[in-house]
């Protein structure tokens, strides 16, 4: 990738896209659009300036949990599409059954929030979570399951507005047979 554009480039790039959608970008409301855009994209895409593993802090021995089934339900997410930059958002569920190491649970959840404030595709954002943990936790079996409303597809295109995807992550003990009970039982 070449050199990052100055946020007044930026700006100039979202009053150009207005222009182009036969908006007038001089307009008194629309003055400070492409302001707020960048900011809004700022904060959008923080993701990007953050190391997942980071945000898991430092292991803790499981000790008494060793063998336990751990999980976070409704993790709450939002992500952009990488093909429209248009917003998807869902719920994500975290299941592990612990081996050696723990983490808090609230800090799970900011790895799903790091992760999802990028350009992502649903499968991959899944994948990417599941991956931090196994390197991190190395859990006896892990579960990731993500539920989500794309605006790309409820808004444009099919025009779906009450679909939702779920993609699956399984592995170790909870993968197989167990997968479907835990997919059936838990990311309900």
């Amino acid at each position: 990738m070449g050199e990052r554009p100055s946020r007044a480039e930026a700006e100039r790039a979202v009053a150009t896209l207005l222009a182009y959608i036969g908006e007038d970008p001089a307009r008194p409301a629309l003055r400070e659009t492409p302001q707020r855009v960048i900011a809004a994209f700022e904060e959008y895409f923080a993701g990007y300036g953050r190391d997942p593993r980071a945000v898991l802090g430092d292991p803790l021995p499981c000790a008494a949990a060793r063998g336990q089934l751990v999980v976070a339900r409704q993790i709450a997410f939002a992500s952009h599409c990488e093909h429209h930059i248009a917003p998807f958002f869902g719920t994500a569920t975290v299941a592990f059954v612990a081996r050696e190491r723990l983490v808090g649970i609230g800090h799970i959840a900011e790895l799903v929030e790091v992760l999802a404030r990028r350009l992502q595709i649903q499968e991959r954002l899944t994948q990417e979570i599941a991956r931090v943990l196994e390197e991190v936790l190395e859990p006896e079996g892990l579960l990731v399951v993500l539920e989500a409303t794309h605006s790309c597809m409820a808004l444009r295109g099919p025009q779906q507005r009450e679909a939702r995807i779920r993609t699956v992550y399984a592995s170790g003990c909870l993968a197989g047979e167990r997968r479907r009970w835990v997919v059936e039982g838990i990311a309900e």
